[in-house]
């Protein structure tokens, strides 16, 4: 145990720190503060002695010197526990720190901002506060540090408990934490820096640093004798399903999770209400309609049977019919922006159903990460989407409203089936998904069947294609199947080949010129 006679804070986010701060006044603990956060003290009636007036030595060149001191700095690292520490101290006049509570200037909430200069970006590099949050977790044998304003309530509770001191696995416990957290500041700076090439941004960096903080154990990995994790980028935009809450169900998988994001991605780029059935990583349904039990019926009936233990996402709030139906089925996990009070009750029937909450947000990621065999893939996301009016009609038959709305559905579901990608849609319906197939006349062909399969009619539906028709033959077999409309990126060397397909077989066709490969 050490007891905390004095304590230094000096914070960008003030949230909290005043009710903290009265706390540590009731253990008689002494408080050192800089500039803002001195004056916010003072403020509120909280005694403080400003750092300034404590080294004897103000603060200079705009606030860019003021912990660097030997008087701060000694106070922090001596060691308790070593006499000629003390001795040093005692005859430098350097008292001990035995508390100290930093976060840092933003950094990243600055660079974030569109158009951010550098200048700004420089100015919010913070020093002092680093070096004493390295200084105090080296010495954690002797210092506690805070650099999260959620640990306030943590360091209460154990003075209470101590009579006023704090325990060494606390002090090692808050000096990990405060190294992770050093480790991710530096690293966005290195990451931001690295992207520099004489002040013009360039996308990717030279050396990149990644830092995620680990947001739960999973319950298994891909398999069950695997073991996983889910680790979050601090960063990541609110409406990712990074943040979501579980409000009931067992524990997530790895396995759930991969397939919950592709779900929560897919339903967020409807803007009627909208449901998506994912099952391994592409969807087997999606429906949109003005009312989501309709959607979501639309939705199940593309294909009943992959639907079967699925992942469910809507984009609008959970509604007591949609959940009464939802139960009927086997289903692993259940996403959406919120549910009504009736929804939970009925979910709660059903306590297995793992019950994921995520704020609708449609920002995306900077970046997406893939990791191979010794390195990590690395491209922006693909938030392309296409406007009809930038869309080439290639066809002798040109497409009506009701077409080129259900082309549009269509494009924007294969964006999120793994390629290669072939779905035939109608009235805001999948009624046939074929994925991940190594040609795409299988893809096609397995599309088709599965719509039989499900006793779906597949006559006057479109169909969208990740990527280019390499060879007739798949359009061959959209028009046998009953579909009279083709959107495509176009690009194939025979691409006119396939436009006199289309035109033989009496098909609307579109090129979008952009493709939507997924892997």
């Amino acid at each position: 145990m050490i007891e905390i006679k004095r304590a230094l804070i000096s914070v960008s986010d003030k949230k909290g720190i005043i009710e903290f701060a009265k706390t540590l006044i009731k253990y008689k603990i002494e408080i050192l503060s800089t500039g803002g956060t001195a004056k916010l003290f003072a403020d509120n009636n909280i005694p403080v002695i400003e750092v300034s007036d404590y080294t004897g030595f103000p603060e200079m060149l705009d606030g860019r010197v003021k912990t660097l001191h030997p008087k701060i700095h000694g106070g922090i690292l001596g060691k308790r526990d070593d006499e000629n520490h003390l001795q040093t101290m005692a005859k430098s006049n350097i008292p001990l720190i035995d508390l100290v509570v930093v976060n840092l200037y933003p950094f990243e909430t600055t660079i974030s901002k569109e158009n951010c200069p550098l200048s700004e970006a420089i100015e919010n590099i913070d020093i002092g506060g680093p070096a004493m949050i390295r200084s105090s977790a080296k010495n954690y044998n002797g210092v506690a540090i805070v650099t999260d304003a959620a640990d306030y309530k943590l360091i209460e509770d154990a003075l209470r408990q101590n009579n006023g001191s704090l325990d060494l696995d606390l002090r090692l416990s808050l000096a990990k934490k405060a190294f992770e957290h050093t480790a991710k500041y530096d690293s966005a700076i290195s990451n931001y820096l690295n992207g520099l090439d004489i002040n013009k941004n360039i996308t990717y960096p030279n050396k990149l640093n990644l830092a995620f903080n680990k947001k739960v154990d999973l319950r298994y990995g891909e398999n069950p004798h695997q073991s996983a994790s889910f680790y979050v980028d601090e960063i990541s935009n609110k409406g990712s399903l990074a943040s979501f809450q579980q409000l009931q169900g067992k524990e997530l998988s790895y396995n759930n999770l991969n397939d919950a994001d592709t779900a929560w991605e897919c339903v967020k780029s409807f803007k009627l209400p909208s449901c998506v059935i994912v099952k391994h990583a592409n969807p087997c349904g999606v429906g949109s309609s003005k009312d989501l039990f309709d959607a979501y019926k639309k939705a199940f009936l593309t294909d009943p049977t992959s639907a079967f233990g699925g992942i469910i996402a809507s984009n609008v709030s959970l509604d007591k019919n949609t959940a009464s139906q939802i139960i009927t089925q086997f289903v692993e996990v259940v996403i959406a922006p919120s549910y009504d009070t009736e929804s939970l009750k009925i979910f709660e029937s059903k306590p297995n159903i793992r019950l994921l909450k995520v704020s609708l947000d449609n920002s995306f990621n900077a970046f997406e990460l893939k990791k191979i065999g010794g390195g990590l893939l690395v491209q922006s996301p693909d938030n392309f989407n296409i406007d009809i009016n930038h869309c080439k009609v290639v066809s002798k038959l040109k497409p009506n409203e009701e077409q080129i709305a259900d082309m549009l559905f269509a494009w924007r579901v294969a964006k999120y089936v793994k390629s290669n990608a072939i779905v035939f849609c109608k009235n805001n319906q999948t009624i046939g998904i074929g994925a991940g197939q190594m040609s795409r006349v299988d893809s096609t062909k397995i599309a088709s069947i599965k719509a039989r399969n499900a006793n779906l009619d597949l006559t006057n539906s479109v169909v969208a294609s990740d990527a280019f028709f390499p060879f007739r033959d798949g359009i061959d077999v959209i028009a046998a199947a009953g579909a009279n409309c083709v959107i495509q990126p176009g690009g194939s060397l025979r691409d006119e080949e396939v436009i006199s397909a289309a035109d033989d077989l009496g098909l609307v066709m579109l090129f979008t010129g952009y493709r939507h490969f997924r892997h």
